[in-house]
């Protein structure tokens, strides 16, 4: 039985299956969602770690991990290295970086350093599900052949729906969906449904674009 995949907005999802709920960078919640066996945080950015949202769908039993960045301010959050393999709430969880090529700051220094976020593979429900953060692509995807591959497609800060698309060669997932699209930060609109739209013109996979869940 596959996992429910639930996208809730810019680069939150909830994964369902084998009796657990798994977020991954819970943002925007509603104040009744599920509660989470398991949250992973990809870094540190407030539309990726928020713990107002993360106080939604925490428990006392919720395992809570993320890189050292997250970690070091949020009380009873685990670490997770750049690249390891650990099983946290009863599944795998994989790591690998995340991080800028070429997206820079007006300083010249990247908006995602490597070093500082990363991707998760989930196992859940029979299935690999690869979350790549904010990230462009990168070597560290390649070969990763997960079942489901949630990738970024705005550009400026990640990459764009075309370099996502390429990058599905060196991931060679069997589907995907895209993220970081649709939401409004600040005063600024993070990537379109015409960004998501080219992503699936582009890719040479099925790809499913989500309807946010509320």
């Amino acid at each position: 039985m596959a996992p429910t995949i639930e996208w809730l907005g810019n680069a939150s999802f909830r994964l369902s299956g084998d009796g657990k709920v798994v977020y991954i960078d819970p943002f925007d919640l509603q104040s009744d969602e599920p509660k989470a066996d398991l949250i992973l945080l990809t870094h540190r950015h407030g539309d990726h770690f928020s713990e107002e949202d993360i106080a939604k769908i925490r428990t006392e039993a919720t395992v809570i991990a993320g890189p050292e960045g997250v970690a070091n301010q949020l009380v009873g959050c685990e670490t997770l290295a750049q690249s390891e393999d650990r099983v946290l709430a009863g599944l795998r969880v994989t790591t690998l970086p995340a991080y800028n090529v070429d997206k820079l700051r007006a300083s010249g220094q990247p908006f995602h350093p490597r070093g500082e976020g990363i991707g998760v593979v989930v196992g859940l429900a029979g299935e690999r599900v690869y979350h790549a953060g904010d990230s462009d692509p990168i070597p560290e995807m390649e070969g990763l052949e997960p079942d489901v591959a949630l990738l970024p497609v705005s550009g400026t800060y990640v990459m764009s729906a075309d370099e996502a698309a390429s990058a599905l060669h060196a991931i060679r997932p069997r589907w995907a969906i895209p993220m970081h699209w649709g939401s409004v930060l600040g005063d600024e609109l993070v990537g379109s449904l015409e960004d998501a739209s080219r992503f699936a013109e582009l890719a040479h996979v099925p790809v499913e674009i989500k309807d946010r869940t509320t």
